[in-house]
């Protein structure tokens, strides 16, 4: 009988990664003349996996964004793991917006991606374990068609693909 192989699929971010890119940003915030004086924060709360941005105003604010989309990009952190949410009013005349990090594949995505590969007609089984999805087949050839199936489309998150025996 052959043996099968396998590989995971999976979206994970290094928390320590986005703290370091948070702290690269409250860095340079400090140091830009137009941010003198300014009420600019941005927060991480590494158990819930969100970033809190605070500005004096929407200009400001947008700013700060493109500021740690650039840290984020410098450090390795994926801009699809990024989930931005509605900008709300704060105390004193700021505004905030909170942005999720996205760690791990959501359920609905890991059933989309399972069915886009039973749809594509390639010989390779499809199992959902949790926040990743492993994909097996009785030959490394049909499992180099999937990732490079999987590659070509896009799912809204940044997919890796790891743990290939």
């Amino acid at each position: 009988m052959a043996e099968t192989s396998s590989f995971d699929i999976t979206a994970t971010v290094e928390k320590q990664e986005v703290k370091n890119a948070v702290e690269q940003t409250m860095k340079e915030l400090g140091q830009r003349f137009d941010f003198k004086g300014s009420r600019a924060t941005v927060t991480f709360n590494e158990k819930d996996s969100v970033l809190q941005v605070t500005a004096d105003d929407d200009y400001k604010l947008k700013a700060i964004i493109d500021i740690l989309k650039g840290k984020c990009v410098k450090r390795h952190v994926s801009l699809k793991a990024l989930s931005y949410g509605k900008v709300e009013q704060a105390l004193g005349g700021t505004i905030r917006q909170q942005i999720t990090v996205q760690n791990g594949i959501a359920d609905d995505q890991a059933k989309a991606i399972a069915k886009s590969i039973k749809e594509s007609r390639l010989k390779a089984q499809v199992q959902i374990q949790g926040d990743h999805v492993r994909v097996q087949s009785k030959s490394k050839d049909e499992l180099q068609a999937v990732i490079g199936f999987l590659k070509a489309r896009d799912f809204g998150i940044d997919l890796q693909f790891g743990n290939y025996r």
